[in-house]
């Protein structure tokens, strides 16, 4: 109990972390492999927009299960975890025809399966899950201590999630703060309106390959360079 306890107080302990999010998605699943002595644990997140679940972390060596097919909502175990937002414990994946992908299973020796949704405030945001090489029927205590473990892991994902998002949000206004300034150069220096100047802008990005942002740039650096000369 102590392990699973510590185990907690680690995952716990990412939402403060300054580490890559792969790493820690990495450091989440080999923490709770080596706490409940699984051989292979997996994080997949979904991708809200194509509605499938894809495997972003795993503490195997695998190349077979690390590149399975991705799952979309609803199909499978995970997909049906992830559809329902309730944990799902398969005692032989082999045997349950719900199971996707049983060649896998037969070649990396797996067995018992516990699959549980990543959930903040009602949302899933993907699904975790621990398999055992024999089988195995995991108590009702266990389950708990992994469920509060998946809540935890959800808990650091959105954290990094909207942090990506604030930081989308932040380039995006200072991409559109550059174009407009630049766009006023180009006004104020070939005596244009502001869609001409934009189209100028646009059509330069388009035909150098470069977006529109580093266009932008190259202008108020060419605007700010003719000023000391």
């Amino acid at each position: 109990m102590k392990d699973k306890i510590e185990a907690l107080s680690q995952i716990s302990e990412l939402v403060i972390s300054d580490m890559y999010f792969e790493d820690v998605l990495r450091l989440i699943v080999t923490i709770t492999a080596q706490v409940m002595k699984s051989n292979i644990c997996s994080l997949m997140l979904l991708d809200e927009k194509r509605k499938v679940l894809e495997i972003k972390a795993t503490q195997s060596v695998s190349e077979t299960y690390n590149r399975k097919p991705h799952l979309k909502l609803g199909e499978g175990i995970a997909g049906r975890v992830a559809l329902e937002g309730k944990p799902i414990v398969v005692e032989d994946v082999k045997d349950d025809p719900r199971y996707y992908n049983k060649e896998i299973a037969e070649k990396e020796n797996l067995c018992s399966l516990i699959s549980l949704p990543l959930l903040v405030k009602g949302k899933t945001l993907g699904v975790l899950n621990l398999y055992t090489s024999t089988l195995k029927k995991f108590s009702g205590e266990e389950v708990k201590i992994l469920t509060t473990i998946a809540n935890q892991a959800a808990v650091v994902i959105e954290k990094y999630r909207l942090l990506a998002e604030s930081e989308a949000v932040k380039n995006e206004l200072e991409a559109r703060k550059k174009i407009e300034r630049a766009k006023g150069l180009l006004m104020e220096e070939f005596g244009i309106n502001e869609e001409e100047a934009y189209k100028r802008i646009q059509r330069y990005s388009m035909n150098k390959q470069k977006n529109m942002k580093e266009v932008a740039e190259a202008i108020i650096m060419t605007a700010e360079m003719k000023k000391k000369l």
